[in-house]
């Protein structure tokens, strides 16, 4: 150690196979360098020339001599240094400006450095450690491990720190987190049917009793009001199950539980579980605990196949949420833990488990201050739930009640297809349930009775009804025999033509605008009492003289089994069913003005044809709701209302704007008085008995003269009725087929039977 020697050996580049080696003595090249120490001696570095024959042989590239000396194998971290070299000297060329700058704060905090320097080299591994024998030279000592655990602290914090800041609250929902199903309901406001993939329906948080409420929170999350959102515990507990012994267990709160409800997904994994909880952080902060706790509510699983408070409320109990008392409310609690192991309709251990956990609840609120001593001693009763869920599916007729409210919603309150599928909506329609129930059950009946009478007719038999009242609420219609089977609606089909009922129309259009009988010529005005040919085959007549059709024919008007009346009063003829004055007066007062006040009184234009002098007695094809709707105008003194279903709209609570229909204009109030008048006459004059002579009832039969349909249109107490039975084979074509019978005959007729059996329970 008296000196130190340093080496530098430069080897001269290869030589080629084909050119003589160098002599030994030329083959490299030694330099050295010394430097007397000095005084006293400590070291000495120098560099000493090495013998040829002490160094490795160069390599050349051909076989070596077996007497010279194997070569020293170089060091791969040798090769590495080498090779690191000058990109190191880059690296601190680039640095040099930073080191530069940070000098003077490196200079200032140098004596704290100092200072800290033997505790930082007292913390420094070493290994083996010196003053420790056997294993005890291996583990670290008491400082390092005080060292790796505020380390992990301090890691672990900034990871939290960073993971916080990049989690984002996500925008989108899941898709069973905002889907909901739409509620029918009946005008007296009871629940007739739902629609939608998801049972589910939000309500706020002001609609939930406290009561219920509280019961939740005391079973699942007490501290929720005070809490950060998560809880470190609950964590802990669920990461020890699901880590430690591959089972998985709860432990989360409120906002954890509504974060994985609405945005995440049920799988317990690590995760997820951190995501749970960086987003119930977050959401935390964001957010007040009640709309969270209103979010939670609306959104858990209760079993039944519901999701949220309202609807496992009707599931169990048959109410909403605004009627549960506490007890009830402690059983729904209970079910948020595992409706599969807590409904106790599934099996006795669920009876006694739900028994057990409704009771702690009850107490627990006790605990909480949430609940009285006194009022829990009221509650030692299990609140047993129903066996059967309350929800309400759609039905074999109520199917065709929900497509007409459904579709009327969506057209007056605006609401695309889109949203209307999301759910939420509660929709009150004006369905009357009783006259619901009476309409069905009298087509039921006439339906059997064409069964009995002839099966093969029957088969093909179609009745379509509808009542509207005169302000135009849509209160029963009959669509058909089953919506699941036969989605085709009855009642609202333009197939088949009015005949003879459409001739009231006629009537109330030539007492509003008069008559003309020669062309250019002021219209004059006609009463009642004005008188027309009744007889059969009567032709039809314009100022020019005769009509001929297409052919060359002359068109002649005809009656009901070819009856002639001779001259007749307007009034008469409606009341006698005669048709013929009305093809004439169509005529006479112009087809197109006839339309247009058919058109005002409520039949659509899309259900008229030729405007030729069959359209007088009804060559158009109305529905039944559209018949009922426009007899109603002269029940309403000439006064029209669109036909509509639904009266009002809500969604989660909250209003919807919903554009109902006023009535307008149709025909002057004393032109629909006499329509009426004549009307009521008809109803006596074909049914002398069936109503008291004080009632205002009024009643009209339609026949075709092609025998495919028979209609019966009435009015009483303000609400029109229209009955149409006819035959079509859907399976062949929608051209309709004769009758043959099957609707009766005008003096016993099959649509009246149905008219006055839905009309006759009701008063």
């Amino acid at each position: 150690m008296s000196d130190v020697t340093m080496q530098l050996r430069f080897e001269p580049p290869p030589v080629p196979p084909s050119e003589p080696a160098p002599p030994p003595a030329m083959s490299d090249v030694t330099m050295q360098l010394r430097f007397e120490p000095p005084p006293p001696a400590d070291a000495t570095m120098a560099l000493r020339v090495v013998k040829p024959s002490e160094l490795p042989p160069r390599s050349t590239g051909r076989r070596a001599t077996p007497s010279a000396p194997p070569a020293a194998p170089v060091s791969p971290v040798g090769r590495l240094a080498v090779a690191a070299a000058p990109l190191l000297a880059a690296l601190a060329r680039l640095l040099a400006p930073v080191t530069a700058r940070l000098a003077p704060l490196t200079e200032r905090l140098s004596p704290y450095i100092r200072r800290l320097e033997p505790y930082a080299r007292k913390l420094r591994p070493q290994y083996p450690r010196p003053g420790r024998t056997d294993w005890r030279r291996w583990i670290p000592s008491w400082r390092q491990w005080i060292g790796a655990f505020f380390s992990a602290i301090g890691l672990t914090g900034a990871f939290l720190v960073v993971a916080y800041a990049a989690t984002d609250i996500p925008q989108n929902l899941n898709s069973y987190a905002t889907q909901q199903d739409n509620v029918f309901f009946w005008s007296d406001g009871t629940p007739m049917a739902r629609t939608g993939w998801v049972q589910r329906q939000d309500m706020p948080l002001k609609d939930i009793p406290e009561d219920v409420r509280w019961a939740v929170l005391a079973a699942e999350n007490a501290s929720f009001y005070s809490d950060p959102g998560i809880s470190v515990s609950g964590i802990g507990r669920a990461l020890y199950r699901t880590v430690g012994s591959g089972d998985t267990q709860g432990g989360s709160t409120i906002t954890q539980q509504y974060v994985k409800n609405v945005y995440l997904t049920q799988n317990q994994t690590i995760s997820r579980k951190f995501t749970e909880a960086m987003i119930s952080l977050k959401l935390d902060n964001r957010m007040s605990k009640d709309k969270i706790l209103e979010g939670y509510l609306n959104t858990s699983w209760f079993g039944r196949g519901t999701y949220g408070i309202q609807r496992a409320s009707q599931a169990y109990y048959g109410k909403d949420v605004g009627e549960l008392n506490v007890s009830q409310a402690a059983f729904l609690a209970s079910l948020l833990k595992g409706a599969g192991l807590f409904d106790p309709s599934l099996s006795k251990a669920n009876h006694a488990r739900a028994v057990e956990r409704w009771g702690w609840i009850l107490d627990r609120m006790v605990d909480l201050g949430k609940l009285s001593p006194a009022e829990r001693a009221k509650y030692k009763t299990f609140p047993e739930p129903l066996k059967q869920s309350k929800t309400f599916y759609t039905g074999s007729q109520s199917d065709y009640l929900v497509e007409l409210a459904q579709q009327y919603a969506k057209k007056a309150a605006g609401i695309s297809d889109k949203d209307f599928d999301l759910g939420g909506y509660q929709i009150y329609t004006t369905f009357d349930r009783k006259r619901e129930t009476a309409l069905t059950n009298a087509v039921a009946k006439a339906r059997k009775q064409a069964k009995r009478k002839d099966a093969d007719l029957a088969k093909a038999a179609h009745y379509g009804a509808s009542s509207i009242a005169a302000d135009g609420r849509i209160l029963a219609v009959y669509g058909g025999p089953d919506h699941r089977t036969q989605g085709y609606n009855e009642s609202n089909a333009t197939t088949v033509p009015a005949g003879s009922a459409f001739t009231p129309f006629v009537y109330a259009a030539g007492l509003e605008h008069g008559v003309r009988t020669a062309r250019d010529t002021p219209a004059t005005p006609i009463t009642g009492d004005a008188l027309y040919n009744g007889d059969d085959n009567v032709p039809v007549t314009t100022p020019e003289g005769p009509y001929w059709d297409r052919s060359g024919k002359k068109v002649a008007a005809r009656n009901d089994g070819e009856k002639s009346y001779g001259r007749i009063s307007l009034h008469r003829a409606l009341a006698d069913s005669v048709n013929t004055p009305f093809m004439q007066l169509g005529m006479d007062t112009g087809l197109d003005t006839v339309r247009a006040t058919a058109e005002a009184s409520g039949l659509l234009s899309s259900s008229f044809g030729a405007q030729v002098p069959a359209m007088s007695v009804g060559n158009a094809t109305p529905s039944a709701i559209r018949m009922a709707s426009a007899y109603g105008t002269f029940a309403d003194a000439g006064r029209h209302t669109e036909p509509y279903s639904v009266s009002r709209i809500t969604r989660n609570g909250s209003k919807v704007v919903l554009k109902k229909p006023e009535s307008r204009r149709a025909v002057r109030a004393k032109v629909a008085d006499e329509v009426r008048s004549a009307l009521s006459d008809a109803f006596r004059t074909a049914h002398p008995t069936a109503a008291p002579a004080s009632a205002e009832v009024t009643g009209k039969i339609g026949t075709t003269q092609d025998d495919t349909a028979l209609w019966y249109v009435g009015t009483a107490r303000s609400v029109s009725t229209a009955v149409v039975v006819y035959r079509i084979d859907l399976a062949k074509s929608l051209e309709p087929l004769p009758l043959e019978g099957i609707a009766g005959t005008p003096a016993d007729s099959v649509p009246y039977d149905i008219w006055s059996g839905a009309m006759s329970p009701l008063g």
